[in-house]
C-alpha cells in the first residue's frame, strides 16, 4: 500500500501534457526571439536599431539560451521532480563551466585592452 501511495504522489507531481505543450510553445517563442534578435541586429534590414543592439547581441542570446536550457532541463529532463542531489550533480558543473568561460572572456578582454595601448 505504501509503494502504491508513493507512486500515486509521484504521478500527481508529473507535468500534464498541457504543461508540456505550454513549455514547447514558450520554447518556440524564445527561439523566434533569438532569430528575430539576429535578424534585427545583423539582417539585411537591420537599420539604426540593429546598430544600437549590437553591443548587447551576445549577452541577450546567452540569456535567451540559458532560459531555454533551464526549461528543458527542469521539465523535459525531469530535474524539477527529481532529488535535489541529482539537480546539484547536474547544475554544479554547469556553474563551474560558466565561471571559467566568464573568466576567460575577462582575461581576453584584458589582453585586448593592453594590446591596444601598445
Amino acid at each position: 500500500m505504501d509503494a502504491h501511495s508513493t507512486a500515486h504522489q509521484q504521478e500527481q507531481h508529473h507535468p500534464t501534457p498541457g504543461t508540456y505543450a505550454k513549455i514547447g510553445l514558450f520554447l518556440f517563442v524564445l527561439t523566434a526571439l533569438e532569430v528575430g534578435l539576429y535578424e534585427g541586429t545583423y539582417g539585411d534590414n537591420a537599420g539604426r536599431l540593429g546598430a544600437s543592439l549590437e553591443p548587447f547581441f551576445v549577452p541577450l542570446l546567452l540569456l535567451l539560451s540559458a532560459v531555454k536550457f533551464a526549461l528543458v532541463a527542469m521539465y523535459y529532463m525531469h530535474l524539477k521532480n527529481d532529488s535535489k542531489l541529482f539537480s546539484g550533480v547536474f547544475v554544479f558543473p554547469i556553474i563551474i563551466a560558466a565561471v571559467i568561460i566568464v573568466g576567460l572572456i575577462a582575461l581576453q578582454a584584458y589582453h585586448w585592452a593592453f594590446a591596444a595601448l601598445k
